[in-house]
């Protein structure tokens, strides 16, 4: 079984990481920035199903993939335990 506090630890490793990726995003921007081409999306997930959209094919398609993905991971972790023994 997985402690609780290695739970809360990644949770707050991802954020901190978050955080790191978000201020050298900003540390990079400047006047070279507005010349590039920007692609944004979303996903939202309700239930087993996620909603996907962004400003291009290409982004939609990647988020879409990376949605199943996590979709997935998540059904088999919450359904795993149903079908194995547990043993105490």
């Amino acid at each position: 079984m997985i402690d609780q506090s290695l739970i809360w630890f990644t949770g707050m490793l991802l954020i901190l990481i978050g955080f790191i990726i978000l201020l050298f995003g900003l540390m990079g921007g400047g006047e070279e920035s507005s010349k590039k081409n920007v692609e944004a999306g979303g996903v939202v997930i309700i239930g087993p199903i996620p909603i996907v959209f962004g400003t291009s094919h290409r982004i939609t398609v990647i988020l879409l993939v990376l949605a199943i993905i996590l979709v997935t991971i998540l059904l088999i972790y919450y359904l795993l335990p149903l079908y194995l023994p547990i043993n105490k």
